[in-house]
């Protein structure tokens, strides 16, 4: 069965909490360039799988990309009732589920799915770095494998075949029908480690799977039945650091998701990541976040090539401010000035030029004032009687000893 909403939520929420203490912070702003892992860092990384066999190699590369998705495949192999599932009874219960070929093709190696699961922090870091540097990751594999071969741990034996072609060492089972996935500490397998500050990471096998401690070179546990439905279809192209994929055989594995989840048939050479199986895992570096989201069905990226157009812009448009209108500065209101009325103010005192001038404005006014008629007197009241002599009070009497 598969897992429940709350379990992927979980998990979901784990790969958010891991990716908050990655060791390389890659910055939000898509216009700079993002850093990039050394040598030093990948090397790293890429310890714990790069002795594996080329096509669990490849498929572990592949699936590490959707981490979410590797979560669900390890809960669902985990299920007792899935467990025991082999060969075409496996295939018919793993076709209905909406997972990525890679992903798919990791559950008949149960111990494999255990290791990306209990380390979800490095099967991110893994997938992060394979998606913005897949060459400088194949690198690093190469480079690893000559390390183990010149200290003497890589060799030929019966669980696998060791070759060097072009350079490039390859690694195959040795039977097409059985997978023995090697177990080693890649403190000890790869010489002398040149970077004291970037330990390789160490997983020990489960125990389950492996018998006993881990000696100096690289042990093999139980063998795998290979299901051909799920095997064979990857390739490592070390020369063009990139995998091939069989386009037949990944149809054929996702057909179902074809009919019933419409997703696009692949029609490539190459892998290429699909983001839908990245199930809202969101991307740390900011060229891949730009690259993959433009495919999301409903992002702005998408709607705008539906539209016709053969690629999204890469940079947001901007429309520039309109230009400021020139505009004329009303004329002041011209109001009339106040009126002004010069009225000659009346002397108050005029010097007099002689004294006989003085007599004749003198009578002027004494002839003007004669000539107005003369007002009525008011009526008069009689007189108010004078109180008696000696005090008293006003009125009749007087107040007597």
């Amino acid at each position: 069965m598969r897992p429940s909403v709350g379990q992927v939520a979980f998990a979901f929420l784990a790969i958010l909490a891991v990716s908050a203490v990655s060791p390389v912070a890659f910055p939000q702003d898509q216009s700079a360039p993002a850093p990039q892992y050394d040598a030093a860092q990948l090397d790293q990384l890429v310890a714990p799988i790069a002795l594996y066999p080329d096509p669990l190699l490849g498929q572990v590369l592949m699936a590490s990309t959707y981490p979410l998705e590797v979560v669900e495949a390890a809960r669902w192999a985990a299920d007792p009732t899935n467990a025991g599932l082999t060969g075409d009874a496996l295939v018919s219960a793993l076709e209905t589920l909406d997972w990525d070929p890679s992903v798919k093709a990791l559950v008949p190696f149960p111990s494999v799915l255990q290791m990306m699961n209990s380390r979800l922090e490095w099967t991110q870091k893994l997938g992060d770095a394979f998606l913005a540097q897949q060459a400088d990751v194949m690198n690093a594999v190469q480079r690893l494998r000559r390390q183990a071969q010149s200290a003497g741990t890589l060799t030929s034996t019966p669980q696998q075949t060791v070759t060097t072609q072009d350079g490039a060492i390859d690694i195959e089972p040795a039977s097409p029908d059985m997978l023995y996935v090697p177990a080693y500490d890649p403190g000890v397998v790869y010489g002398p480690w040149p970077y004291p500050g970037y330990p390789p990471y160490f997983f020990p096998p489960p125990p389950d799977y492996y018998y006993g401690p881990l000696a100096a070179g690289i042990e093999f546990g139980i063998g795998f039945i290979i299901v051909q439905t799920f095997w064979g279809w990857d390739h490592c192209d070390w020369r063009h650091h990139r995998i091939d994929v069989d386009a037949h055989r990944v149809n054929v594995i996702n057909r179902y998701s074809i009919e019933h989840f419409h997703r696009p048939p692949f029609d490539g050479h190459a892998w290429a990541h699909d983001p839908q199986h990245r199930i809202g895992v969101p991307y740390r570096n900011p060229q891949v976040r730009a690259r993959f989201e433009r495919k999301l069905p409903g992002s702005p990226q998408s709607r705008y090539e539906y539209r016709g157009h053969e690629q999204a812009p890469s940079t947001v448009r901007v429309i520039p401010s309109p230009a400021p209108v020139e505009r004329a500065m009303p004329r002041p209101v011209q109001r009339p000035a106040p009126q002004v009325i010069e009225r000659p103010a009346a002397p108050i005192y005029q010097r007099s030029g002689s004294g006989a001038e003085a007599r004749e404005f003198s009578n002027r006014g004494r002839e003007s004032r004669q000539s107005k008629p003369t007002p009525a007197a008011p009526p008069s009241t009689p007189p108010r009687s004078a109180p008696p002599k000696g005090g008293g009070f006003r009125g009749g009497g007087s107040r007597q000893r």
